[in-house]
């Protein structure tokens, strides 16, 4: 098993990360994780705003509150029969854990179980999915519900262009997907390229988003990365049954930094994530659905040792102690320092609002456009937040701005 203990080095791209593009899944299952609180001003610090959460936890909730961070809500699997069978259920879990957080939390999808497709509770999914909704409906909210699956809902995955539902999991999918079709909501799909290769299935580069030299080729459509053509396999399975319109979320993707696999390296792990966040950072969608940009979420945000031994530990993009792990990102250059100088100013200017800013009739308030929260903790994570779309620009001007004020006082 991989010794990473005394390895160090910069996760930038995930702190250049457009918000839009891609989120991180956010374990619990470690004894020595860091405190809710930490972990979102983590976020904060990265830019990373979306999490998925594989089911409701009230501490983590509460430190999300105010965050501007968008929550990606599951439910745990042994909940599936009741919430199927009661819609007194769901509306009881959507009072408990959706209702006390909906004002201040943002709330993206609800996520009914993770990969129970196929298998004994899969039948549970799609009656889930429907009180789920009709109880969201009730409370006035309109949150997509959902499920997640793993591509082993496929009976057919290549080339892309067949993909199809297996036998054993389409009289399930085809419903699910007719009812996702019409509510506008997407399927999520946990898609590894990791697994395919340690299966001998695939070439590395091919895994690892470098295979532009030798792409594979499928009718019209040319593909220099697995993750794209796993993503279309779906899509294809998803025309099959009729269901065209829905969308789909890569719900977790990763590649693992040790624990003795084929190909858990390090230096794996680093271009798998360098790349496909570059990738899906681009918007360009996959070869089947050009133009619509791919929203992912990468697994995970920590190593968590209460997982299974073996790979499974070691997805984490974060030690425990929130160093990063050996993925070394790029984009660590001159910007990167001087947009730590910049955002260091704009918190400056938080935190001396008072004394400089008021004086001149200005307030941070103007400074993020409306963002102006209670404690500084907020103040902080929503000038990060406010600027993730327009990172650079904003940042640039709210330090002129500020410069300029403070100077000519």
């Amino acid at each position: 098993m991989a010794n990473l203990t005394n390895v160090k080095t910069e996760f930038v791209i995930v702190a250049e990360a457009q918000a839009a593009a891609v989120g991180v899944n956010y374990g619990l299952l470690g004894d020595n994780l860091p405190s809710t609180e930490q972990v979102v001003a983590l976020c904060a610090s990265r830019g990373i705003g979306r999490l998925r959460l594989f089911h409701p936890d009230a501490a983590v909730l509460g430190a999300l509150r105010g965050s501007g961070i968008e929550v990606v809500l599951g439910t745990f699997n042994e909940e599936l029969p009741g919430l199927a069978s009661d819609p007194s259920a769901a509306e009881n879990w959507v009072a408990a854990n959706v209702v006390p957080f909906a004002g201040s939390v943002r709330f993206r999808y609800i996520n009914a179980g993770n990969e129970v497709i196929p298998g004994d509770n899969a039948g549970y999914v799609l009656p889930a999915i429907r009180n789920l909704d009709a109880a969201l409906r009730a409370a006035g909210l309109q949150i997509p519900v959902t499920t997640a699956v793993a591509t082993m809902v496929l009976g057919v995955s290549y080339p892309p262009s067949q993909g199809a539902f297996s036998e054993a999991a389409a009289g399930v999918m085809a419903p699910i997907a007719a009812f996702l079709r019409s509510t506008s909501a997407p399927l999520l799909v946990n898609a590894y390229p990791y697994f395919s290769y340690a299966r001998n299935e695939v070439e590395l580069d091919y895994a690892l988003f470098r295979a532009a030299g030798a792409p594979v080729i499928d009718g019209t459509l040319v593909y220099d990365n697995l993750l794209d053509a796993m993503v279309d396999a779906v899509y294809a399975a998803l025309e099959k049954v009729g269901a065209p319109e829905v969308g789909v979320v890569v719900s977790e993707t990763g590649w693992p930094s040790g624990g003795e696999g084929l190909g858990a390296t390090v230096e794996n792990a680093a271009a798998y994530v360098n790349n496909a966040v570059a990738h899906l950072e681009k918007g360009g969608g996959t070869p089947r659905r050009p133009g619509t940009a791919t929203e992912a979420y990468l697994f995970a945000m920590f190593n968590e040792n209460l997982k299974p031994a073996g790979t499974e530990r070691y997805f984490g993009l974060f030690q425990p102690d929130m160093t990063e792990i050996a993925l070394q990102f790029a984009g660590m250059g001159l910007w990167t320092l001087l947009e730590g100088f910049l955002l260091l100013v704009n918190a400056l200017a938080i935190l001396n609002e008072d004394r400089f800013l008021a004086p001149r009739g200005w307030s941070f308030n103007e400074v993020t456009g409306g963002a102006r929260v209670k404690s500084l903790r907020g103040q902080l994570i929503g000038l990060i937040y406010a600027t993730q779309y327009l990172r650079v620009p904003l940042i640039v001007l709210n330090t002129i701005t500020i410069l300029v004020k403070l100077v000519s006082g």
